[in-house]
């Protein structure tokens, strides 16, 4: 088994995708105080902008299971959470990358959601990053399970110990979220080990990080959409393992697939111009699913407000709005993957060899 030292420092320098859920997290409970007019949002805000409540599920509220977690009460209550995301994100990203990071912190928060509307059973509201972020806690218990985590074991008895704390000071935490997420995690990062243990006998390259980002919000794009939009394949009259069999074996056919193209020269940068221009698709096919809604066609506003103006301007010529957005797409893939493409245009071979060594080289996370 391969040993990854880590820096077996106490805090490490966060990473791109901790900043980016920070910044959205931040954004998101900002407009609620900014709404509310204070530094706490009132339960009906909360409420209607995505708290985790008895009934979502019920309801088939399923966007709650995300929304809740960029949602906070009060400027406390943030504070405290984007704390965690910083002391343990860093350290997490670092390990396993930021694709595998992102997934491995909406599968706490999805899962401590399930969880603590499992466990209630009286109504309630949840809103707070705590699932998720201990979800990055028990992913990092699960690498240094492994042996491929670097830290002291003070590390954990340190932090599982100052939440505990926590938790018993302030009746309002909801335990069921926290133990969601901490399973959660610790559960999904030896799941993700086990597929880069078993890519190793499927795939020969190892995928650069930009790539396998891409990738994982292009799939979880398409997911979204065929669960949205499900006209089509309930006019096929298919049932929904078949429809979920089939979505799955089109993801293994295009990991494949990218899989073989970046093991050639000037691979790389191919990989990266196709997924600006599939990036430009799914926008492209967004706006044109969105402008057919409901939303679109009733035009009810619920109010003044950002969210309203947005939609009313997209209504008002989607075609438009849906243009721009998709260039803007191609331009930030291509932006932010810059090194990448000048690296695939330069290849004579050599960046393929590479990323097939360095899939030799290491098994697991």
């Amino acid at each position: 088994m391969a040993t990854y030292r880590a820096n077996p420092g106490f805090f490490e320098i966060p990473h791109a995708a901790v900043y980016a859920l920070m910044t959205v997290t931040v954004l998101a409970s900002g407009f609620c105080f900014i709404q509310a007019g204070g530094a706490s949002a009132p339960t009906e805000l909360m409420f209607r902008y995505g708290g985790m409540y008895s009934a979502a599920l019920a309801r088939h509220e399923y966007w709650r299971l995300f929304a809740y977690g960029f949602l906070h009460v009060n400027f406390i209550h943030l504070a405290t959470n984007m704390l965690c995301l910083v002391l343990w994100g860093g350290h997490l990203e670092r390990r396993v990358g930021p694709a595998y990071f992102v997934i491995i912190y909406f599968c706490a928060m999805v899962f401590g959601a399930i969880v603590g509307n499992a466990i209630h059973a009286t109504p309630y509201l949840t809103v707070g990053a705590s699932g998720a972020t201990s979800g990055i806690l028990g992913a990092l218990l699960c690498l240094w399970i492994l042996g491929k985590l670097d830290v002291r074991f003070d590390f954990f008895a340190i932090n599982i110990g100052l939440n505990i704390a926590f938790a018993i000071s302030n009746s309002r935490i909801d335990w069921g979220v926290h133990l969601g997420g901490f399973a959660a995690g610790l559960i999904s990062c030896a799941l993700l080990d086990l597929v880069e243990k078993l890519n190793g006998y499927v795939l020969r390259c190892r995928f650069p990080e930009a790539v396998k980002v891409n990738l994982t919000l292009l799939a979880s794009a398409a997911a979204l959409g065929l669960w949205a939009v499900p006209v089509q394949t309930a006019a096929a009259g298919l049932p929904g393992w078949a429809i979920a069999a089939g979505f799955a074996a089109a993801i293994c056919a295009v990991v494949k697939l990218v899989d073989l193209a970046l093991s050639i020269r000037k691979g790389l940068a191919a990989v990266i111009i196709a997924l600006a221009g599939a990036n430009a698709a799914c926008v492209a096919l967004g706006g044109w699913a969105l402008a057919a809604t409901s939303a679109c066609v009733a035009r009810r506003s619920s109010g003044p407000g950002p969210f309203e103006n947005l939609l009313n301007a997209f209504c008002g010529n989607p075609l438009l709005v849906t243009a721009l957005v998709a260039v803007v797409a191609v331009t930030l893939t291509l932006l932010l993957c810059s090194k990448d493409i000048y690296r695939g245009i330069e290849d004579v071979g050599f960046v393929g060899s590479s990323l097939r060594a360095e899939r030799n080289r290491r098994h697991g996370l």
